[in-house]
């Protein structure tokens, strides 16, 4: 049996149902095929075969272990992630194909944050697809992307706006198409991925929201219930928020206009899954950045470090873009 989902612009079957996608009428042919719980065992003897070290994460788990590694398998025809809890995915060098295995301790839901974290980040990149690592919120007929390090408050900035009545298209992935002279920014799927303090900030309870899994600390908001909107469709995208450091100071929250070349250097060490990149996907990524700098705004925003102040920081933004609105 097969199940029909679309995320970040992409119609997936996948064998089972995945965790925070909408099950749709099989009505299309797919992009990308997803395979959980099974690896074909040509395929693992491809793996065991003929597999070659490709990055190792500078990031450790708490024994010490790389967080994740990774090998180009058949003579590049395949990628092979595995992460230190031995979730292991299996990608094609197209980016049409993934195949997903657990140990019995974890769960589908467990292998769903990363399947619809960096895993689908990548294959966007495999498919030639820039991904910015930002939020991005409908306003109008734009969007805005909200861009920022892990930690600078990206998703809490676009749960305050979905709070407000806003729709929201993405979290975490922002997919950028270039079609027709503008930048499209793709929608990815409805939810968004919440620490229990951002929880807490939000709503006064950091258990107000539902765990992403039993074995993660983070929560979600589903954008399905009647009081919020997730946007289905794609939006150009109208300006770029860089979320900057925390201040205690009282002008907070405020922006700045960043200057394009100051502006690039911030977008590419922001990108999605930039540690998985070659060569030709980096020239490719600074190429199609170079002409979304000339083309939407791009502000530093200053917010202030009492997160009570989050509703301000999304009125400053928002006042900014509607002036914008001619551009």
């Amino acid at each position: 049996m097969l199940f029909f989902h679309i995320a970040f612009g992409l119609h997936l079957h996948s064998n089972k149902p995945i965790p925070g996608l909408l099950t749709l009428p099989p009505k299309f042919v797919p992009d990308v095929r997803v395979w959980l719980d099974e690896i074909p065992p040509w395929l693992k003897q491809i793996v065991e075969n003929n597999s070659t070290i490709w990055c190792v994460s500078p990031y450790k788990d708490l024994s010490g272990q790389p967080l994740m590694k990774g090998w180009k398998v058949g003579n590049g025809e395949y990628w092979r992630l595995e992460y230190s809890d031995r979730t292991e995915f299996i990608i094609d060098r197209k980016g049409t194909q993934i195949w997903a295995t657990w140990p019995d301790d974890l769960t589908l839901e467990d292998t769903a944050t990363y399947l619809l974290g960096p895993i689908f980040g990548f294959v966007l990149r495999l498919r030639g697809v820039v991904c910015l690592h930002a939020s991005a919120v409908a306003v109008e007929d734009k969007s805005i992307a909200i861009l920022g390090p892990a930690g600078a408050g990206k998703s809490t900035t676009a749960a305050a706006f979905a709070k407000a009545g806003f729709a929201v298209l993405s979290d975490d992935i922002v997919p950028i198409l270039e079609r027709d002279n503008q930048f499209l920014v793709q929608p990815a799927y409805p939810r968004l991925r919440l620490w229990p303090t951002s929880v807490k900030a939000l709503y006064g309870e950091k258990d107000a929201l539902p765990c992403l899994t039993p074995n993660w600390d983070k929560c979600y908001l589903d954008l399905t219930q009647p009081e919020y909107k997730f946007q289905e469709l794609p939006l150009p995208l109208g300006a770029i928020y860089i979320l900057g450091d925390r201040t205690t100071s009282p002008s907070a929250p405020f922006l700045e206009t960043v200057p394009s070349n100051t502006g690039l250097i911030s977008l590419i060490s922001n990108t999605y899954a930039n540690n998985l990149l070659d060569k030709k996907m980096r020239a490719a990524e600074f190429d199609l950045l170079s002409r979304v700098v000339a083309k939407a705004p791009l502000r530093l925003v200053t917010p202030h470090a009492d997160s009570e102040n989050i509703s301000q920081l999304c009125d400053v933004i928002l006042k900014d873009f509607q002036k914008l609105g001619n551009r």
